[in-house]
C-alpha cells in the first residue's frame, strides 16, 4: 500500500471512529432522554393520583372516624394498607404479635414487612423460586434468629395443611394475610381461622350485591386478568360465617379487613356488610401511597 493510501486508509478510521463515537453520545443522550420522560412521566401520575385520593377522601362518604380508609399508608404495603392495619390494631389491641402471610411476593411489598420492622414475629409463604431466593438473601438475618419463618412452597387445597404444620398453624395469631391471585376464596375457607384480623384480597371488578367465585383450579396462575379469587360480597358471608365482621376496605380496591366478632363492639362502621364498604378497582391510585424512594430492606 502506498503512503497516499496509508494516509486514507488512516483518514477513514478516524472519521469512523469520530462517527461511532456520535452515535454512541447520541444513544447514552436518548436513553437519558427516555429517563427523564419516565420520571417525568410517574411524577404527574403520582401526582395525579395524590390529588385524586385527597378529593375522594374529603367527600362526605369517609366523614365518619369510625370508616377506616382514611387511615390509609403506605410503609411497606403495595397500597395503603400498612396505616388501616395500625389503625385497626390501635383500636383493638394486640395479643400475640404474630402473624402469618401467604402470598408476599419478593418481601418488599406486602401487609406483614411493617410489622415485622416493628417487633412482630411470624411466617411467611410464596410460591416463587426467583421470590424464595431473595427473601432468602434479604431476610437472612430474622430468618436466622427466629423472627421471620419463610417457607417457598405453592399453596393448594392439597397442600395447605402441610403448609400450615411447616409453619407453625395458624392458631393464635393477630394477623392473617392472603394474597395468591386465584384460589383464594376456597382456601380461606378450608381453614380454622381464629386470628384478631384477616386481611383479603377481593376482586373489585364484582361490585355489589354480585356474589362471584372464580372456580377452584389447583393449576391456576394469574395472568394479570380479572380472573382470580372472589368478590366482595362473597368473601363477607364466608367470614361472617366463621365469626367474622368485615370493618373496611381499602381506597384502591384491592383489600378488605375483617375483625373477629367479638373484638368488633363500636370500634368499627356498621352495618357490615359489602354494601357498606365494598371499594371500587381503583389501582390508578396506589402512586399516591408512595413511599419515597423504591424500598430496599436491611435490617436496622
Amino acid at each position: 500500500m502506498t503512503l497516499v493510501g496509508i494516509e486514507i486508509l488512516l483518514l477513514v478510521i478516524v472519521v469512523m471512529a469520530g462517527f461511532a463515537a456520535v452515535v454512541l453520545s447520541l444513544r447514552r443522550l436518548e436513553g437519558r432522554q427516555r429517563r427523564w420522560v419516565q420520571s417525568l412521566s410517574d411524577l404527574v401520575a403520582t401526582a395525579a393520583a395524590d390529588n385524586s385520593a385527597r378529593s375522594l377522601l374529603a367527600s362526605p362518604r369517609y366523614a365518619d372516624p369510625r370508616r377506616l380508609t382514611r387511615q390509609g399508608a403506605k410503609i411497606y404495603s403495595q397500597s395503603d394498607e400498612d396505616g388501616i392495619i395500625d389503625e385497626i390494631f390501635r383500636r383493638i389491641g394486640t395479643s400475640s404479635r404474630r402473624f402469618l402471610e401467604i402470598g408476599v411476593g419478593d418481601g418488599l411489598e406486602n401487609n406483614t414487612l411493617a410489622l415485622l420492622v416493628q417487633g412482630w414475629t411470624g411466617s411467611w409463604i410464596d410460591g416463587s423460586p426467583q421470590n424464595a431466593a431473595k427473601i432468602c438473601a434479604r431476610f437472612a438475618p430474622m430468618l436466622k434468629d427466629g423472627r421471620l419463618r419463610f417457607l417457598e412452597r405453592r399453596v393448594t387445597l392439597a397442600t395447605l395443611d402441610e403448609v400450615l404444620r411447616e409453619t407453625g398453624g395458624a392458631d393464635g395469631l393477630d394477623l392473617f394475610s392472603l394474597d395468591i391471585d386465584g384460589n383464594d376464596y376456597h382456601i380461606a375457607a378450608h381453614m380454622q381461622l381464629t386470628a384478631r384480623v384477616i386481611v383479603l384480597e377481593y376482586n373489585a371488578r364484582f361490585a355489589p350485591p354480585v356474589d362471584w367465585i372464580m372456580a377452584y383450579d389447583e393449576n391456576h396462575v394469574w395472568r394479570g386478568s380479572d380472573h382470580f379469587g372472589a368478590s366482595l360480597v362473597s368473601y363477607a358471608t364466608l367470614l361472617r360465617d366463621k365469626g367474622y365482621s368485615l370493618v373496611g376496605c381499602n381506597l384502591s380496591g384491592t383489600n378488605a379487613f375483617f375483625v373477629r366478632g367479638d373484638l368488633v363492639g363500636e370500634l368499627f362502621l356498621g352495618p357490615f356488610t359489602a354494601e357498606t364498604h365494598y371499594e371500587p378497582a381503583r389501582y390508578w391510585l396506589i402512586p399516591a401511597f408512595g413511599a419515597g424512594h423504591r424500598p430496599d430492606f436491611r435490617p436496622g
